[in-house]
């Protein structure tokens, strides 16, 4: 469990107003490692920063974006080593920054993580992509010119830094979605600070969850319904946690709240979809819990 101190203090650096994705990251790792010293990942960064500074210095003033980017991916995959863990992707060590920098591994999302904060302190506009399946990077040049997207350049930190064509981009998303969802060029749009963090712990939590480390699934629920309390999903599923790790008061308070909140606004059995009746069939099996529940909880007093 973690403490309402910690989730405050999560809470601080995530909703900061400064673009820094790297505290964020850093205060999420400190779920798995409580005394991690985050001030020496940051030193790392500000190290990766200059030096990528220096390679692009070194190009000249002429150099376009292709070369710029260039010069970041060859120094952070070439000469730093940074490369995706594809043999144990599922590793919960690969999404804490903290061993991404020290093992020089990780999945698309903390790679990008990196690329983004190396490619900020070098001088080079990057964003994060929240493509479907595939965290992508987005760079793109500064000054006037910033908002043209035909000037946009789509990274793969997950496969060395390779550039990525539109094509490219829909493929990616059919291996990953199908023919089911159409690509539109709306996916490739630049990721908020919040909407990166929330990736990132969805992630982690599946992993955990994956392990059946139902105390660190938990506490990273705790900190995603802090960045948004209106998530009924992880109220859900923060009492599911709850109830594996007995708190069973926990678990039904939570459960009753989440019936309440996603039984609003539903309408009619004459009008409800198949996705509004498996809805209704996940409810009757929540509503199963929560009558069990009552039952030990009231045995308790």
């Amino acid at each position: 469990m973690v403490s309402a101190d910690f989730i405050r203090r999560f809470t601080d650096v995530a909703k900061a107003p400064s673009p820094d994705l790297a505290p964020a990251a850093l205060a999420i790792a400190r779920i798995e490692y409580p005394q991690l010293d985050a001030s020496r990942y940051l030193r790392a960064l500000d190290r990766m920063g200059a030096a990528a500074a220096d390679r692009i210095a070194a190009l000249g003033e002429d150099a376009d974006l292709l070369r710029r980017i260039a010069g970041i991916s060859s120094y952070l995959f070439k000469e730093q080593g940074f490369a995706g863990n594809r043999k144990h992707y599922d590793d919960p060590r690969n999404s804490f920054l903290n061993n991404v920098i020290d093992r020089r591994t990780g999945i698309p999302i903390t790679l990008a993580l990196v690329y983004i904060e190396v490619s900020r302190r070098a001088g080079l506009q990057t964003d994060g992509v929240n493509f479907p399946g595939r965290f992508l990077l987005r760079v793109q040049p500064g000054g006037a010119d910033a908002s043209l997207e035909e000037d946009q350049v789509i990274v793969d930190p997950f496969h060395g830094g390779a550039i990525l064509s539109e094509l490219d981009c829909c493929k990616l998303l059919r291996s990953h979605a199908g023919d089911e969802v159409p690509f539109d060029r709306r996916m490739l749009m630049r990721a908020t600070k919040p909407e990166i963090i929330v990736r990132m712990l969805v992630n982690l939590k599946r992993i955990y969850v994956r392990m059946r480390s139902f105390p660190q699934a938990h506490a990273i629920t705790e900190l995603l319904l802090a960045l948004d309390p209106s998530a009924t999903t992880e109220l859900r599923d923060r009492g599911l946690l709850a109830y594996h790790l007995n708190d069973y008061p926990a678990a039904l308070r939570d459960l009753e709240a989440y019936l309440r909140f996603s039984s609003r606004g539903r309408i009619g059995d004459s009008e409800r979809s198949e996705d509004e009746s498996s809805e209704n069939s996940e409810h009757k099996e929540i509503w199963e819990h929560v009558k069990a529940l009552r039952r030990r909880v009231a045995n308790l007093n």
